[in-house]
């Protein structure tokens, strides 16, 4: 993993020479000293872990998750997270880019769901199942024998399906053939690469193709919420995780999440989530201290 410097350090994939692919597996051990950073951080790439032991907390975006183990853990590209007073940590990490679905285009959508409750306690026979077909896959990434990527996303894909079963069933997802669902899907990817060039839909729609009134169309068809609704959301959940697991002043907040006026985003973030951003932090930073509260994770991508 490499770290980009930024108001929450950004850490991109990098994978062993010999393996030139966008995936990685290992120990804690193994995969380096960053796959327990004790500082909030992001990546721009999922993660997976498989805690068979240890001690302490993982807190992920807005949520503190005691270790009780074991657990299967979910995190997806742009959630903050970090290891809190860890130890004796063990089990296995999988890490890859969204470029490594290629086989499974629709584990998109099951992790961005398995996101949105990342934390799982599998017991009985879903521990050892789990804990089987993580072994086949590691042994498979460290032979890499011919086909083992293809292998390798078949056995991603089995690990996720399985998963997505422990949260219930899966609602219908729309028809990936229509055109309204691929812009709604690019302008969903869009959105989870926060930055200027997507607080705005006119320039959303510029980059998928589409003009702004068929944008708005596509995704109100597909999700039944509108662009800008969207846009809101993912601008007040970034700053959420700003406020909460870091020390940047409103003022700076402001800036990272694309507003010039403090003021007015002030007002903005009090009309989305009914509290000033100094009273949201307030209350945040005492909660996660004190016991594991609901995930408010969102498919908000880095670059």
């Amino acid at each position: 993993m490499e770290t980009v410097e930024s108001a929450v350090p950004l850490h991109r994939l990098q994978v062993p020479a010999l393996q030139q692919l966008p995936f990685a597996m290992g120990s804690f051990d193994a995969v380096g000293p960053l796959s327990r950073a004790s500082f909030p951080h992001r990546h721009t790439f999922y993660e997976i872990v498989f805690v068979t032991s240890g001690r302490g907390a993982h807190v992920l975006d807005l949520s503190r998750w005691e270790l009780r183990p074991p657990h299967l853990c979910f995190v997806i590209p742009g959630q903050v997270h970090y290891w809190e007073n860890a130890t004796d940590l063990h089990g296995r990490v999988i890490l890859f880019t969204e470029d490594f679905l290629l086989d499974h285009p629709g584990d998109r959508d099951l992790l961005r769901g398995l996101g949105e409750r990342p934390w799982f306690s599998p017991t009985g026979d879903d521990v050892s199942a789990f804990a089987r077909l993580i072994a086949d896959m590691e042994r498979e990434y460290r032979t890499g024998q011919s086909g083992f990527a293809s292998v390798l996303r078949a056995y991603l894909h089995v690990l996720v399906v399985r998963a997505s079963r422990l949260t219930g069933p899966v609602p219908p997802r729309p028809d990936p053939a229509g055109r309204p669902a691929l812009v709604t899907q690019e302008f969903v990817r869009l959105l989870a690469r926060p930055g200027p060039e997507v607080w705005a839909v006119r320039s959303c729609a510029a980059r998928i193709g589409v003009s702004v009134g068929y944008l708005n169309e596509a995704v109100k068809q597909t999700t039944g919420r509108t662009p800008g609704q969207l846009v809101r959301q993912v601008r007040t959940h970034e700053a959420k995780r700003l406020l909460v697991r870091t020390e940047l002043t409103v003022r700076q907040v402001a800036a990272e999440v694309g507003f010039d006026d403090p003021a007015y985003f002030c007002r903005f973030f009090r009309r989305e989530t009914g509290l000033s951003p100094g009273a949201f932090r307030r209350g945040s930073g005492a909660m996660h201290h004190d016991y594991r509260v609901g995930s408010l994770a969102h498919p908000e991508l880095p670059s």
